[in-house]
This record gives structure tokens, sequence and C-alpha cells, in this order.
């Protein structure tokens, strides 16, 4: 692992705060750095080697991502190849998978976008409303999704959607479906509208009018994808939480290396418990979040599909980082409020994952319900 850590880290060597900043304040999407991780093979780091890829689990992939973020960049950017992953690889068919996962794997298609929120269901996934109907060989695709990111630069989209109405269904996680929506084909027939937002996260809201696709999209069963993306979501969560403890480290670097140099009163103010406590102890609370997800990520590996670890550990992780912003930003003082320190940027970045790709509030009412047996709150 400590040659895969040293690697990314070289990779990130080649894109500096400058980088990034300027990219944040032109919005620009960061092609050059993505180009370089997929040439690298990093993104495409949970293909099978049957289909040309390097093989790795969630584990590899969460010390890429980790190491990212560490650096000072933001993997968010192009982070989606790999949770995607796990809804292909467990439920694609055969001829889905040779169809394109050789490609991915040599860098020629990406899979970046996964379209399950919409306007009126939010976090509710069973109410989503956007539809799909079978249509001889061709399924015709009607609604709209909201927060997609990173769909202006893939090929290739993972979509929920309702393949039977709600008036039809016996248990309300039924009715939905998962397509492999390959974007090159679709014209206009989808619409995308983007959302600025306060980081540089190219979000979007996408509208289907009347879109078709080739039947052999569907992933799986019709009616069963529900339960199918719940792969990804675990993946996602694990995968994000790595992102948050690379971010949470990243403050904690920059905070130590701060309080070591800055002189004030004729000392560093490291010195000074004041500052040095809540950097130490922000550490520790990333580092035992770090614990949770290399927890998560053995399960994942090793077959485990409840959700009890992948979402403790986005909840713990996400909100060790958020402390850890605080504390770095303190350290600084208005110095953290400079753009050209890269501080403000990370700030502004880690506060997402406290409300995505779930609300922690919903990880509190998971763990309540699902691992301790209190009664469903909503």
């Amino acid at each position: 692992m400590e040659d895969l850590r040293r690697a990314v880290r070289d990779l990130c060597l080649q894109f500096d705060d400058a980088y990034w900043q300027r990219l944040d304040e032109a919005r620009e999407y960061p092609e050059a750095f993505v180009d370089a991780l997929t040439r690298g093979g990093y993104l495409a780091c949970l293909v099978p080697e049957a289909y040309g890829g390097p093989g790795l689990g969630i584990a590899e992939a969460c010390v890429i991502l980790e190491e990212i973020n560490r650096s000072g960049a933001n993997s968010a950017a192009c982070h989606a190849q790999m949770y995607t992953m796990g809804t292909i690889l467990r439920h694609g068919s055969d001829e889905q998978k040779a169809r394109y996962l050789p490609a991915i794997a040599r860098g020629e298609l990406r899979l970046q976008a996964f379209a399950v929120t919409e306007p009126d269901a939010g976090s509710d996934t069973t109410s989503i409303q956007t539809s799909a109907e079978k249509r001889g060989d061709r399924y015709v695709v009607s609604g709209q999704k909201v927060f997609i990111s990173r769909v202006q630069h893939s090929d290739l989209m993972v979509l929920l959607a309702r393949t039977t109405p709600r008036d039809q269904i016996a248990k309300r996680t039924d009715g939905l479906s998962v397509f492999l929506v390959d974007l090159r084909t679709v014209g206009d027939t989808i619409r995308v509208r983007p959302t600025r937002t306060m980081i540089n996260h190219e979000s979007n809201e996408v509208f289907f009018d009347g879109m078709e696709i080739p039947a052999d999209s569907l992933v799986g069963e019709e009616g069963r994808g529900f339960h199918y993306i719940l792969a990804g979501m675990n993946a996602e969560r694990i995968l994000l939480a790595s992102e948050s403890v690379g971010d949470g480290l990243y403050f904690i670097d920059r905070a130590a290396e701060y309080a070591n140099s800055r002189q004030v009163f004729g000392r560093p103010i490291g010195q000074n418990q004041g500052i040095q406590f809540p950097i130490a102890d922000a550490y520790m609370e990333i580092r035992a979040a770090a614990a949770m997800r290399d927890a998560a990520a053995e399960a994942f590996d090793g077959g485990q599909t409840r959700g009890a670890e992948p979402n403790m550990a986005k909840y713990l992780a996400s909100r060790a980082a958020w402390k850890a912003a605080n504390v770095a930003m303190d350290t600084f003082g208005g110095w953290g409020m400079a753009s050209e320190y890269g501080l403000e940027r990370k700030f502004r970045e880690s506060r997402l994952y406290l409300v995505a790709p779930v609300a922690n509030n919903l990880v509190l009412s998971h763990v309540a319900q699902h691992v301790l047996g209190l009664p469903r709150s909503f």
C-alpha cells in the first residue's frame, strides 16, 4: 500500500495549489489532472484483470482517493468511476462488461455520471418519478434528475428510473430499474443545465425528453434496481469517507506546519496549548474515522453487502474532516481566508460531505433502526 500511496502523491505533486486555485476561480473542470489519473490507471483500479484493469479492491481505491485529497487536490472530479463499478461488476451482464470495461480500463471511456437524485424525492429514493417505459426493443425515458455531477464529462451514465408505477407495486423498493446509458448516442433527448454551487463541482440538472435507449441497457432484472444500486451506494460511502480522511489530514498537515513556523510574541504559536490541543484532538478523530473506513472497506471487499459500516465510516470521516477544517482555519487566523493559501477552497469542499451523498442525519436514522433495532423514524 505504501508504494501506491507514494505513486499517487508523486502524481499529485504535478498539480500545485496554483493549479487548483485557477480552476476554482474559473469554474473549470480539471481535465489535465483527470487525464493524468486516467493514464496512470488509477480511475480503472476496480476493473477486473479479465477486462484489462488492475483488479484492485475498495481498500486500494480508498488509498488513492485519500492521498489525492491529502495532497490538496479534489478527487470529486472523477471519483464516480470507482463507486459506480459496484453496480456494474455485481449486476451487469457479461455482454455489458465486455462492451464497456476494457475501454474504461484503457482510458477511452469515462463512467462518471450517477443519476439517482430527483428534485421532489431527494433522499427518498423510492419516490423517484423519472420513468423508463418498455416499447419493443427500446426503453423510453422521461423525467428529471438533480445534482448529477460530471455528466458533461462522461461517456456513460448509471441511471435509476421507475419501470413500474408506484400504484402497481407491492413494496416501495420495487419497480425501480438500473440502466447503463451510453450518452454518446442519445443526442438532444437529454438536456443538461449546470447548477452553480459553492464549490467547483460540475453539478447539473438533467432532463430526459423521451430519451430512447436499447433494451440491453438494462442492468440485471427489471424492477430490482433499488437493490442493485445499494452496492454502488455502499462503495460510494466508503470511498467518500476516504476523501474526508484525506481532507482531514490535509488540514492537520497544514495546521501543524503553520503552527510550527508562525511566530507571535517571540515563540511559535504551536507552543501554546490553545493551538496544539485542538490540532491533536482533530487528528485523533481522523485516525478513528480512518479505522472505521478500513473496517468497512475490508468487509466490502469480502462480499458484505450491509450498509452499516459504509454509512458509519462516511459519517465519522465527514465530521472529523469538518472539525479539522475549522481547527486549521482557527490556526491560520485571517490568512486562512486568503485564497492564495488554498485553505478556504478546501474548507468549502470538505463541507459537502456532511450532507452528501447522504445527509448525516439519515445515517443516524439508519444506524438507529438497522443496527440498534429502534423504531423506524420516518
